[in-house]
């Protein structure tokens, strides 16, 4: 704050807040109430999947009991794997601007909005969003398939569930354009 020189007193100019906007993925990785809701619905999701893709197995409710947590538990940790894909395509594609004002490429603007707040402006963005999601969903099969093989399932199996988890539980919520929250307001990247 800078000092205003005065009538032998000194002022301060008020300090200005701005608003701070978030892609709405992000939210989702910040502690809050809303973990009180997202993580049993996480829960229950992997577990009626994990109970439907394992069919007419024996003790198939025992089974969901005892390994639907640890499932869940890899789910949040690809969703996670994703999520920092998506920060590292943002930071990139904003870097040259932030480094170099004149140097920065009118396209890498619009990959970082789309990235963050509308993966639907643009088709580049879009592509980075998928990836983001299959690169979660391929982690989550790949060690939801190798707990499921450790844990007594057969490699056919393991296969068949790991998939059906993945492709169900992917974190497709990234594709959300968050531009629908700040409708109205106006910021700039």
């Amino acid at each position: 704050m800078r000092g205003v020189k005065g009538s032998g007193t000194m002022k301060y100019d008020k300090p200005v807040l701005y608003n701070l906007l978030l892609p709405f993925w992000v939210l989702i990785f910040v502690p809050s109430w809303l973990w009180l809701i997202l993580i049993p619905l996480n829960y229950l999701l992997d577990r009626i999947v994990l109970r439907w893709s394992l069919g007419d197995m024996p003790d198939r409710g025992l089974f969901c009991r005892r390994h639907t947590w640890k499932l869940c538990l890899v789910g949040f940790m690809g969703d996670i794997v994703g999520a920092v894909f998506m920060v590292a395509a943002l930071f990139l594609t904003a870097l040259p601007g932030a480094l170099h004002e004149k140097t920065a490429h009118p396209l890498l603007d619009k990959i970082t909005y789309g990235v963050g707040f509308n993966p639907f402006s643009n088709i580049l963005s879009f592509v980075i969003v998928l990836a983001a999601i299959f690169l979660a969903g391929l982690i989550i099969y790949l060690i939801d398939k190798a707990l499921l093989i450790k844990v007594g399932l057969s490699l056919e199996q393991a296969k068949k569930s790991a998939l059906r988890i993945a492709l169900i539980t992917a974190p497709y919520l990234f594709l959300f354009p968050s531009s629908i929250l700040y409708e109205g307001s106006e910021f700039i990247l």
